[in-house]
């Protein structure tokens, strides 16, 4: 029996219609539709280990062998790629800074671990104890604080090139107003490229490292450092991340049942936890980047109704292919700062944004004082960079940590006294959109 079975003719989705996970089109147009999820994902992808000092190469092979992971794991009934996390962006940073990339790659090992272990227990249990401990108002802001604790890296890259951080952020937004559908969503791709070639007329780009890498040639790879004493304080920076894979595979499962009105995949939750999180385990325990699921391929099977497997599997194997250029991976990391400045300016805020479009989406009532604080303490601690130091040991926690701690004690304290006492300062049931608009609220009891 095939794999896949054949969607109508094998070239053409009709107009009412889906090309669903256990189907596929005919083989071209299926590694056609591959190759798009490849492009659809580098932007974002390949920007992660730009930034952190990771190998891209190296992320790119564990990004396709994490995709096919998490096909194997989900039986092919869940469509998904597997790209770099921006949400390990700052804790990487901050502790390759101070322990060592070995202690980083530890602390994405770590995050991997918890989330396979939440990933069978949800698989067990349900996703509802989920929605309970992560509701929209604390998704939102765990989501939204670690964009924003990036502003103070991206102005650190802006002030050193800013004519060519200027104009890349200019042609990122411009991208983005001007083309529709694919091209739209890519804008941040197409941001760089421009960026790039811009950098390249003012005399910015040293190709040296590209000279002199091979064409052909296996990635580079580092190991995790359980030893060092300093692995143990930086990885508390790490515990975050999790909270963030979670709502972001919660999400991509959903989002799928959704449009491909399916019910039943929402079952594969617990296995799309545990896919990701073996992923990304195995990615950091050899140099890569932790993986999660991506929004980017999402739009794309949006835009072409096709949401088979198959193509996932071509998308996977393309990434590990294209790995196998040390040359290639020496041009993406060619890219001049000027460049990163005016993407990660327009990127660390966009990471901001979705998890306010995570409070809008659910209709978050911030009349309640309890979502309130929790957001408003949560979003100045990250901005701000608040740190808590001890200066005999040296064990340090960062403002990813603080923030992510206080809003959920907030959250779940505050909820808990304010029903006690019944004041009304709780986090209510989400609230219900009136109208094809919106508007306001219908009045209803107070919980």
């Amino acid at each position: 029996m095939p794999l896949w079975k054949i969607h109508g003719n094998g070239r053409t989705v009709a107009p009412e219609a889906v090309v669903r996970p256990e189907e596929r089109l005919n083989w071209p147009a299926t590694i056609a539709i591959g190759v798009q999820h490849v492009i659809a994902m580098f932007g974002a992808t390949f920007l992660v280990p730009i930034l952190t000092g990771f190998p891209v190469p190296t992320t790119l092979l564990f990004s396709g062998v994490g995709t096919i992971l998490f096909l194997l794991v989900t039986r092919n009934k869940l469509p998904s790629y597997l790209g770099s996390s921006f949400a390990f962006i700052a804790p990487v940073t901050a502790a390759t800074a101070t322990a060592g990339m070995g202690s980083a790659l530890a602390g994405i090992v770590a995050v991997g671990v918890l989330l396979a272990i939440i990933g069978l227990v949800v698989h067990i249990a349900g996703v509802k104890w989920v929605d309970r401990f992560l509701p929209p108002v604390l998704a939102g802001t765990i989501v939204a604080l670690i964009g924003f604790n990036l502003a103070g890296a991206a102005r650190g890259n802006y002030e050193q090139a800013p004519i060519t951080a200027t104009f890349t952020l200019a042609i990122t937004i411009l991208f983005a107003v001007v083309f529709r559908g694919f091209l739209g969503r890519i804008s941040i791709f197409l941001g760089v490229i421009a960026g790039y070639i811009f950098a390249a007329f003012r005399g910015e780009l040293d190709f040296t490292a590209v000279d002199q890498a091979a064409w052909v040639g296996l990635p580079t790879f580092h190991f995790p450092d359980f030893v060092d004493p300093n692995t143990w304080s930086a990885m508390a920076m790490f515990l975050p991340v999790v909270l963030v894979l979670i709502a972001e595979n919660v999400g991509h499962v959903r989002g799928v049942a959704t449009m491909v009105e399916d019910p039943a995949i929402n079952k594969q939750t617990g296995k799309a936890l545990l896919a990701d999180g073996i992923s990304t385990s195995l990615a950091g325990f050899f140099g890569g980047s932790g993986t999660t699921t991506y929004g980017e391929n999402i739009g794309v099977m949006a835009s072409t109704r096709v949401y088979s497997t198959a193509a996932y599997w071509v998308a996977g194997i393309t990434a590990i292919l294209l790995s196998m250029s040390p040359k290639f991976g020496a041009v993406i990391n060619s890219v001049p700062v000027g460049v990163l400045g005016g993407v990660t300016t327009a990127l660390y805020g966009l990471i901001g944004v979705i998890g306010i479009k995570i409070w809008v989406d659910n209709r978050v009532d911030f009349s309640r004082p309890v979502n309130q604080y929790t957001a408003a303490v949560g979003l100045i601690v990250a901005v701000g960079g608040f740190q808590i130091i001890d200066p005999d040991s040296g064990f340090q926690l960062g403002g990813i940590v603080l923030a992510t701690v206080g809003a959920i004690l907030i959250y779940h304290l505050g909820n808990l006294i304010a029903r006690l006492r019944k004041t009304g300062a709780d986090d209510p049931a989400p609230l219900e959109a009136v109208g094809p608009l919106g508007g306001d609220p219908a009045d209803r009891e107070q919980i």
